[in-house]
């Protein structure tokens, strides 16, 4: 058989399988016409999942009569001209398939007008037929209807799934766009009932009109720049936790993108603070220099590679991190938000502003309780000893004795003998509530929860969980101050590789990468590695899975947290054992000491495991409990 160039409408038909897998698909690229024409209102009409109908209407700028034609030929576009600017793409399409791809498999109606032009063009296009070129009425913008896809390719349409799903997968579409760019209004509509309308306004505001007040209520906004690189957005806490990915959401310079190496470092940042085999929510936006970034990698072009990967995957974990280090107190205290009424929430207080500043001298008393036991209090540095002890296990002996904080810190030991009904002697109310979010202890319930007073109402903290996750990040920074500490094996051990791994051993040379993690290896043939050292903290592991495992992820990711996620699972372990357990009867000032430990430690609102450590029940919601003004 001889080789012959395929007609350009079967051209265009291949392309589409490509670029338009369903109707999700095809409404993704109209959007993205419609932003990138500088749109401020677009409108989507769907008729049975976008199958029977999709039609989407923008105020953009339009399209001149002379190039309505050639906006329906492939390859035909007005963002790039050179492969410089290829290299540099900053609108959202740039390949000039899109059109042509979905215009041959459906009945299209392109209708435009520039702010210039007496009046409004129509070209119409149906499969192989000619496109046809008429006068039409338009006040401004463009209007793209695309009327039953796949008409013409029949083995195509029955691979779509029902009205339902599509409908599904169109409105997942329609919102990443929307959160995309919370400058320009939407409008959805489906079998002629509008599904959803938001008005231009801010990221913030956008992020809770689509995902709601409860994502938004429980959620962190970080803002961070280094090194020409900017991530800002909203995150979730790690107490509001999604057994499915459906809100997680990253945009690369406005582009929503679907990035192994974007996914990895969220889920390090969120490692010892999630629970189980739950997931965060996020909306997260990369900014960068548009020359750093490949975009022209998939068809749907939801994927990018990055020319410095390490530097990418370092400062987005960095900076999540630093969000997440923040603890639930100190958050509750500065950023106090409405939500709808539950009246056990993890972590966070969700009240009104007003309440928060105490306008009722009833609600701004601290009461601070004698202990429950006939025992004289302690002093903090007698209590630290009783509770804290010799912390160096003989894998850390290197390192200094953890210090605590100085009794001087700690109001309530101060005031632990003031009579009930009294509020600490020097402090007014409102420097009380910032300084001490979590308030002061009035006693422990079962031996194992305490209960404790502050500005917002009541208290209850799990105090093995919380005296858990305070030793677990005092056991992290300590390790973190000193080198990892290697153990030279009496006996090389090796390990058949594959080709990839020997390829990043080599890569490796001439580098101090393996040397700062604790490993010594070489390769001894082209399919055979040696490993002559370990980390000592990990000499027990197994050695050749720890190997493989560093390997794979500096060939992926540029940067290895393995080691790092075996030892904290040891510090996590000493933490367990070391922490204060149940039925232990602490008094007044032990407790608050308890308490100030944990406003000062980061991301105190977990324990290692992920589960809650502390909750807040607000004064509002304990008088609904009690129907108090009704």
């Amino acid at each position: 058989m001889s080789i012959q160039l395929l007609p350009d409408q079967l051209i265009s038909q291949i392309a589409a399988g490509e670029v338009v897998e369903r109707p999700a698909s095809a409404l993704k690229e109209l959007l993205e016409n419609s932003v990138d024409a500088g749109s401020t209102q677009i409108q989507v009409a769907l008729q049975q999942g976008g199958v029977k109908l999709l039609k989407v209407t923008d105020d953009g700028q339009g399209i001149a009569k002379e190039e309505l034609t050639l906006a329906l030929t492939r390859h035909a576009t007005s963002k790039i001209q050179s492969l410089e600017d290829l290299e540099r793409v900053g609108s959202l399409g740039f390949r000039g398939e899109a059109l042509a791809s979905i215009a041959s498999i459906s009945r299209t109606l392109l209708t435009s007008r520039q702010q210039v032009a007496s009046h409004a063009w129509q070209i119409a296009a149906e499969g192989t037929q000619a496109p046809t070129l008429s006068p039409a009425a338009l006040d401004a913008g463009t209007i793209v209807e695309v009327h039953d896809l796949y008409f013409n390719t029949p083995a195509r349409r029955k691979f779509l799934k029902t009205e339902h799903t599509e409908f599904s997968h169109c409105e997942d579409a329609f919102t990443r766009v929307a959160l995309s760019r919370p400058n320009i209004g939407f409008l959805l509509q489906h079998n002629g009932k509008a599904i959803a309308r938001l008005a231009a306004n801010t990221p913030q505001q956008r992020i809770t009109d689509v995902l709601g007040a409860e994502f938004a209520a429980q959620s962190l906004w970080l803002d961070e720049s280094s090194g020409g690189l900017r991530l800002w957005g909203m995150t979730a806490s790690p107490t509001y936790q999604r057994h499915s990915r459906d809100s997680q959401y990253v945009f690369v310079n406005g582009r929503f993108v679907r990035d192994k190496l974007i996914a990895h470092a969220i889920k390090q940042a969120y490692q010892d603070v999630l629970h189980g085999d739950k997931h965060p929510a996020f909306v997260l936006f990369l900014e960068l220099d548009p020359a750093l970034v490949d975009v022209n990698v998939h068809p749907a072009k939801t994927e990018v590679r990055f020319r410095e990967s390490q530097a990418v995957h370092r400062f987005i974990f960095h900076g999540l991190h630093k969000a997440l280090g923040k603890t639930s107190a100190q958050i509750q205290a500065s950023q106090p938000m409405q939500a709808p009424f539950n009246p056990f929430t993890p972590g966070v207080a969700h009240i009104p502003r007003e309440q928060v500043e105490m306008p009722l001298q009833s609600r701004s008393t601290f009461h601070s309780y004698a202990p429950l036991n006939a025992n004289p209090a302690p002093s903090a540095q007698q209590f630290y000893q009783q509770l804290y002890g010799d912390i160096k296990p003989a894998a850390l002996d290197s390192f200094q004795a953890l210090q605590p904080l100085s009794e001087m810190d700690y109001v309530a030991s101060a005031h632990a003998n003031d009579m009930p009904g009294q509020q600490p002697s020097s402090l007014d109310t409102q420097t009380v509530a910032q300084q001490f979010p979590l308030g002061f202890a009035l006693g422990q319930l079962h031996g194992i929860y305490i209960l404790a007073q502050n500005a917002q109402g009541m208290v209850v903290i799990d105090m093995h969980a919380a005296h858990e996750r305070i030793m677990y990040e005092r056991l992290k920074n300590a390790l973190s101050t000193q080198a990892i500490a290697t153990q030279p094996l009496l006996i090389p051990m090796s390990f058949y590789a594959e080709k990839s791994e020997v390829a990043t051993l080599a890569s490796l040379n001439g580098t101090d990468t393996l040397q700062q993690l604790g490993f010594d290896m070489a390769t001894l043939s082209p399919t055979t590695i040696a490993i002559r050292a370990i980390p000592s903290m990990l000499q027990d592991a197994d050695a050749v899975a720890l190997a493989r495992a560093v390997l794979r992820d500096l060939s992926e990711y540029g940067v290895s947290r393995v080691l790092l996620e075996r030892q904290n699972e040891i510090l996590g372990t000493m933490a367990c054992h070391t922490a204060v357990r149940a039925n232990r009867q602490l008094t007044i000032t032990e407790m608050n000491a308890l308490l100030r430990d944990m406003e000062a430690t980061e991301r105190s609102g977990q324990c290692n495991h992920g589960r809650p450590t502390w909750f807040q029940v607000s004064l509002q919601d304990l008088d609904k409990m009690f129907m108090r003004g009704q």
